[in-house]
């Protein structure tokens, strides 16, 4: 035999547990927060790379007018590197904070980025692959300028690593649009 049940204990017990419940989604909501202060930190390293692109940049100047044009090719190159990996971190910053943490309220500031609200975080893995690659295929020329001073080891192990980007955006990519066309478009 089963004890009647007080329906005002029971309503009551409900309410508290649906306060409670909502102080917990508040709570969790809130925590993404705690997300703001690793972008911050990223735009920081944007700062940190561009003291070193400026120090790349004052040992190229010199060695671009006195030395051989494979010099002046690597000093590109590692400037172009350089440049990229701030692009990279850009994306991520702009990109993670608005998905993860709020709006960046810029209204329609002139500068404003085109693609800035519009990327998605499948939007953001490409572009992060894409950078990745771009920023591996860099590295692979830089290599590749410079053979003699490189075995064939570490040379394998550079194009296997390229191909592994390569290969990861490639899937990444279908696995995208394949999510995509199941979904109906919603994604």
């Amino acid at each position: 035999m089963r004890a009647p049940i007080d329906r005002g204990t029971a309503a009551g017990c409900g309410g508290r547990v649906r306060t409670l419940e909502t102080a917990i989604e508040r709570l969790l909501f809130g925590s993404r927060w705690l997300l703001a202060p690793f972008y911050l930190g990223l735009a920081l390293a944007v700062f940190v790379l561009l003291g070193k692109f400026l120090q790349e940049l004052m040992h190229f100047l010199p060695a671009a007018t006195r030395g051989t044009e494979k010099e002046a090719i690597l000093g590109i190159l590692t400037l172009v590197d350089l440049s990229l990996v701030a692009n990279l971190l850009i994306i991520v910053i702009f990109s993670g904070y608005e998905s993860f943490v709020s709006k960046l309220d810029v209204g329609d500031h002139v500068d404003r980025p085109d693609w800035m609200g519009k990327v998605s975080f499948s939007g953001l893995k490409l572009k992060l692959f894409g950078s990745l690659v771009a920023i591996s295929g860099i590295d692979l020329l830089k290599v590749f300028m410079n053979l003699s001073d490189v075995t064939d080891r570490q040379l394998a192990w550079k194009v296997g690593i390229h191909v592994t980007f390569v290969i990861s955006g490639v899937l990444f990519a279908l696995m995208d649009r394949l999510a995509e066309t199941r979904t109906g478009g919603e994604h």
